[in-house]
């Protein structure tokens, strides 16, 4: 509605929005320094050219778990790439080939532009450095300015690109140098995690011999080495040296101060988006471009110490950091608790609702598998529709919040991933797609737009784990539910009936039967025997017998449909139990048993005939008896018709 002159006068606005470009970027493990300011730097050039960014974002190899990790790289079967316009890819993050050949196969088909960091491949455009040259001057470095002769080589995986070049030139200088080094016994296999150069650490010590020099093929190993050696009384530059790749923030501000290779990992992130745009635009670019090193000698291989120049630069920085800590272990310590105990999938939803605005995200989206919490309970198999690989076709979504509420949100195709992303917009946007998962088991996805939390504080996949978590705590739940109802079914009905055993008739003729001895009701017992069941097993076989019991609990099921409780007592024999019934009705019961009985006979021709004895009482019961009183009586008036049908067969 638009004011003219006072006067309010009724029109449609329509605004127009130019549309949107859309690019999908895949990474493993943004908490680490190197995807972390990459990130950053896509993100800039992103925000001035007005793209929205789609992260796919996994965290690979943080548990140490292989199911863990195929939850997380799942997240890697969503992205549908001809939904976007280009793409950018850190798959030197990711520790499994077969999901990195996956990406490149998907990404292949959708035939748009692909900018490849730090792995070249084929048809895609490329930026890197050179790690060969870079890792080849630090070995000269320690050979040459230090005189090193003795030296142990911590690698990164061998199935990485990276790993393998910057493998390749240590040796080369060692070579060329004519160092003596048995690759077989003095290059160790890492991961690039500190973990691993920790664990290098405990070999090393109980070698009994410390190198001079350890080169490592990143900052990370290099750290947690150092670390490491430090605990067990090994200093560094005084009894060894040791070098990593990178200078992380970590490496320049530790002490020792690490050395290692220098390069802007944000100018990399933005050279990476800007080739898109050039692309888009029909700008002529190479394919491949390398940026420039620079190698840093510093205090942890005996050079001289390079503090950092700015020191309140420095503190102000380190503030940052612990505060970004300080504001996340307290949040994802009450969110881990508080969600836990949740009881239903409500609840837990209601809970959830205060740790997304927590987070201080415009829009949040949790996206889950059909029947993931169904999926307990289908046809007795509990893990029949669970996901391992993918996504179903359609999502379902419990929890949405846009516009700073909570509602509703249709279902979608989880091929189109986020309707959002297809529509025009007025600002660029960044969605940060994350698994929810239980280990190698799929529940879904989450999606998160226009927030610095997953960035900037290294407690977000916690975060993410403790949603994962929680939605799972509510399957068990619900399992157990489940399988408590399967037991006591278990435990209540007969199972070649399929009708109440004698525990299923004792509980739920209880309250009925105390009912009957308050009022002063009639308690009617029918109890029923299986004529010459014997006969049948042994002329016919058990088959057979089983047969004619099974016929005799469905003509007591027939014969029942007025609340009566019945019941397989044991073996060959029947019980029925009916408050506040009159004689008539007992015959009824009886009447319709029989006729039962004698169909089945007439229709099936069997060599046998299925016949049965039946016997009733009704009484009204005092407070000093039993239903099973009732029973016993029932059973001699049964057991006495017995007795003259066979006095009459002789």
């Amino acid at each position: 509605k638009n004011v003219c002159n006072g006067n309010l006068k009724k029109g449609l606005i329509i605004t127009m929005f130019k549309k949107t470009t859309n690019i999908a970027v895949i990474v493993s493990g943004i908490d680490e320094e190197y995807q972390n300011n990459i990130l950053k730097g896509i993100r800039q050039c992103a925000l001035e050219n007005s793209y929205n960014v789609s992260y796919f974002i996994a965290f690979g190899g943080v548990l140490q778990s292989y199911k863990h990790d195929h939850g997380e790289f799942n997240i890697f079967n969503l992205p549908n790439f001809s939904r976007f316009d280009g793409a950018i890819l850190l798959t030197n993050t990711i520790s499994s080939d077969s999901v990195r050949e996956h990406v490149f196969s998907e990404i292949k088909k959708a035939n748009i532009p692909v900018v490849s960091i730090d792995n070249d491949i084929p048809e895609m455009y490329y930026i890197g450095i050179d790690n060969k040259l870079a890792m080849k001057k630090i070995a000269e470095h320690l050979i040459i300015y230090h005189g090193f002769s003795d030296f142990k080589y911590i690698s990164g995986p061998l199935n990485n690109t990276d790993s393998m070049k910057r493998l390749e030139g240590f040796l080369e200088a060692i070579e060329e140098h004519n160092i003596p080094f048995n690759k077989d016994d003095d290059v160790m296999v890492g991961d690039f995690t500190a973990k691993y150069g920790k664990a290098v650490a405990e070999t090393i010590v109980n070698s009994k011999h410390i190198p001079q020099a350890i080169v490592c093929a990143n900052d990370a190993m290099a750290l947690g080495l150092l670390y490491a050696l430090e605990s067990r009384g090994v200093s560094c530059p005084e009894q060894v040296c040791i070098s990593g790749f990178d200078n992380i923030y970590t490496a320049r501000n530790y002490y020792p101060e690490l050395t290692s290779v220098e390069r802007s990992l944000y100018h990399t992130g933005y050279l990476a988006c800007e080739k898109l745009f050039k692309d888009f635009n029909g700008v002529a670019q190479p394919r491949a471009e390398i940026i420039p090193t620079r190698v840093v000698f510093a205090t942890s291989c005996g050079c001289h110490n390079k503090l950092p120049n700015n020191i309140a630069e420095f503190k102000r920085k380190n503030i940052r950091v612990i505060e970004e800590y300080q504001a996340g272990i307290p949040l994802i310590n009450r969110m881990s608790s508080d969600l836990a105990e949740a009881e239903t999938l409500e609840d837990n939803l209601e809970r959830l609702k205060k740790y997304i605005t927590e987070i201080k995200c415009e829009q949040f989206y949790l996206c889950m598998c059909e029947h993931w919490i169904e999926a307990y309970d289908v046809r007795g198999d509990y893990r029949s529709k669970n996901i391992r690989n993918g996504y179903t076709k359609y999502v379902t979504v419990p929890l949405a919040y846009h516009d700073g509420s909570f509602g509703y949100y249709e279902n979608f195709e989880s091929s189109v991933m986020l309707p959002e992303l297809s529509k025009s917009t007025p600002n660029p946007n960044n969605y940060f797609f994350v698994p929810i998962h239980f280990q190698d088991l799929c529940l879904g996805y989450c999606v998160i737009c226009n927030c610095e939390f997953p960035i900037k504080n290294p407690m977000f996949h916690t975060w993410v784990l403790n949603i994962s978590t929680s939605l799972q705590n509510i399957r068990n739940k619900i399992c157990l539910e489940v399988m408590i109802k399967r037991l006591d079914k278990l435990y209540v009905i007969d199972q070649l009936t399929n009708i109440y055993n004698r525990f299923g008739f004792s509980r739920y003729s209880k309250e009925p039967f105390r009912e009957c001895v308050e009022k002063k009701y009639n308690a009617m017992i029918l109890f029923i025997d299986l004529d010459g069941l014997k006969e049948i097993n042994d002329r016919f076989g058990h088959t057979e017998g089983d047969n004619a019991i099974i016929n005799v609990a469905q003509a007591l099921k027939y014969a029942c449909h007025d609340n009566e409780i019945y019941a397989r007592f044991g073996g060959d024999e029947f019980i029925a139990f009916a408050g506040n019934c009159s004689e008539s009705h007992a015959k009824g019961i009886c009447e319709r048993i029989q006729q039962y009985l004698d169909d089945y006979n007439n229709c099936y021709q069997k060599p046998y005939k299925i016949q049965a004895s039946i016997g009733y009482h009704i009484v009204v019961p005092d407070e000093d008896s039993s239903i099973f009183d009732l029973i016993s009586i029932a059973d001699n008036i049964m057991y006495e018709i017995k007795k003259k049908k066979k006095k009459n067969v002789r």
